[in-house]
């Protein structure tokens, strides 16, 4: 984004200079521009960047909610194109094809459209959101390729599958786009895509078959397809992910490499066989999501100095505790991402490697061939590392060579299963792991969960009666300070008030009194109580605290409670 625009939206008041460098740090750790940096914090509405774009360089805008193109126009760019480009044909003006693109100095893409289509381009300037949209309106409509449409089509045409389509899906020619069971797997992934969720559960059942998608951490039912296409929706994601297809009675676990919505994905497939067949479970790993920033995590001023400190101490162990699917990956992965330097080594060993981070070794750990986290850590130390990373703690053996790494002078970060941040010390006392060296190891423990965040399109300020105050011990001072939200609904969050998440944390930093007593084997309780009086915030007061910010709501606030108590 070019100066004079950033100065104009400072000028006017949308953004302060100090957004505007949060956004520009953003932008150098994601390698994107500045002005999808500021979209993505939430500081500028998309369609105000592309007017201020369209006027700078003297193109037009266009608003595509509810814009109607002729089928006729659709059909002159490919859908894998438009999609690919983020760009969408609006019509003809005599032999020109004017079409709608977020950036009209992409002068590579229309270059390309020229020599796909042999036309002249016109250009309309709309922002990535709408032509998004618009292209899952239009390409949706004309070739009827939506989930829904589809798994209707079957419903009512009652075709054949179980020879035709699973012949088809079991070959190497099941991957010609043109098949109806590889184009409803394909819609299924761009449709979970598009709604940011997190997994896509396939889930069989006697005489139906359930697809439901994790957004935002709430699991949501999609249209369920018949029963008879589970054999073939099963064959198809097989071969997409190098699994065996013969093998029906086992659990598998492959990875799968696809495009959708113009960006590269990775899916972690894990198929179970059921009582009534096989379910499936795929985990959408977006590349873009760990590389936040430790600054856009979510944490308050002080536990991100605590923070800062910590992970540049030159030894000791780090625990990043919660439970599955907290951001306890993408926590550590942002740590890691602000230590990787040309001076410092960095391992991993990971079960499974689920991000692939350039600059730092990583290993996947392998049991069928004896290749497990204490055997990696054991090999790790004759590799002369300065960062280890082991992906979980889950036994004596592995604890003890992460404490015995982080003795001999190595920086190790690591995760473990506890619902707080104290009980991880009585955690691995319990493993087997002597006290002492526990206490002289672990230098921090923080717990983490993820809170829903208000829909930033239809949140409205709310005065919350004194009865939900006093659940929350909310001050009527803090109240009167306090901007509470909550969401509307719209189209924007799919009408449930909320988009996006925000990582809530309870830090714990130990000191002598607490290193003396997890020596003296205290219950986690004592440890608890001795570290909330020296200053650390609980999971439930952060998690308030960011409600009293209208960043979440009290609602969510009383749904993380529950998941903690």
């Amino acid at each position: 984004m070019s100066d004079d625009i950033l100065n104009k939206l400072v000028n006017d008041g949308v953004v302060s200079k100090d957004q505007v460098q949060e956004a520009q740090h953003l932008a150098s750790s994601l390698g994107i521009r500045t002005e999808e940096a500021l979209i993505k914090l939430g500081y500028v509405d998309p369609n105000e960047i592309s007017n201020l774009q369209a006027s700078k360089f003297g193109f037009e805008t266009v608003n595509l909610n509810g814009y109607e193109i002729p089928p006729s126009v659709v059909e002159m760019v490919p859908e894998s194109v438009a999609r690919e480009n983020v760009v969408i044909p609006l019509g003809l003006d005599g032999d020109a094809l004017t079409v709608a693109i977020n950036d009209p100095m992409k002068f590579e893409v229309l270059d390309k459209l020229r020599f796909i289509l042999n036309r002249e381009i016109k250009v309309k300037v709309a922002s990535n959101e709408s032509i998004l949209s618009a292209i899952n309106r239009h390409y949706g409509q004309s070739e009827t390729e939506s989930v829904d449409s589809m798994i209707s089509e079957f419903t009512e045409t009652a075709i054949d599958i179980t020879q035709t389509e699973l012949k088809q899906a079991e070959t190497v020619a099941g991957d010609d786009e043109s098949a109806p069971i590889v184009r409803l797997v394909n819609l299924i992934i761009s449709e979970a895509v598009s709604m940011r969720a997190s997994d896509i559960h396939i889930e069989p059942f006697e005489s139906r078959v359930r697809i439901r998608y994790r957004i935002d951490g709430v699991l949501v039912e999609r249209d369920s397809p018949p029963r008879r296409l589970l054999a073939a929706l099963v064959s198809r994601l097989k071969i997409m992910a190098n699994m065996d297809i013969a093998e029906k009675r086992r659990c598998q676990d492959g990875r799968i490499k696809t495009r959708a919505n113009g960006k590269e994905f990775d899916l972690r497939v894990s198929i179970l066989p059921s009582v009534h067949g096989q379910a499936v479970v795929m985990r959408i790993l977006d590349r873009d999501s760990i590389k936040i920033g430790i600054r856009n995590l979510g944490f308050s001023e002080e536990n991100y100095r605590k923070f800062q400190n910590i992970i540049r101490r030159p030894n000791g162990i780090f625990l990043v505790t919660g439970p599955t699917g907290s951001g306890k990956t993408t926590t550590l992965y942002s740590a890691l991402g602000e230590l990787n330097r040309p001076d410092r080594k960095v391992i991993t060993a990971e079960d499974p490697v689920e991000y692939l981070l350039p600059g730092i070794n990583q290993v996947e750990v392998k049991s069928a061939i004896g290749l497990n986290f204490a055997s990696i850590i054991r090999a790790m130390l004759r590799q002369a590392p300065n960062v280890i990373l082991v992906g979980e703690i889950r036994d004596s053996e592995t604890a003890d060579m992460a404490i015995q790494a982080s003795l001999t002078g190595h920086l190790v970060f690591s995760t473990l299963h506890t619902n707080d941040a104290p009980g991880s010390v009585t955690r691995l006392i319990d493993m087997g792991v002597q006290p002492f060296l526990v206490a002289s190891s672990v230098m921090a423990v923080m717990a983490q969960r993820l809170a829903r965040v208000a829909c930033p399109k239809c949140r409205e300020p709310v005065t919350p009666d004194q009865g939900e105050l006093e659940a929350f011990s909310i001050s009527p001072e803090q109240a009167a300070a306090a901007t509470f939200m909550r969401g509307r609904g719209c189209n924007y969050c799919q009408h449930t008030g909320y988009r996006g998440r925000v990582a809530v944390f309870e830090l714990m930093t130990m000191n002598s009194k607490l290193r003396e007593m997890t020596f003296n084997r205290e219950p986690a309780q004592n440890i608890r109580r001795q570290a909330r009086l020296m200053g650390m915030k609980s999971l439930a007061e952060d998690a308030t605290a960011k409600a009293l910010k209208g960043i979440t709501t009290l609602l969510e606030v009383a749904r993380l409670q529950k998941a903690v108590d």
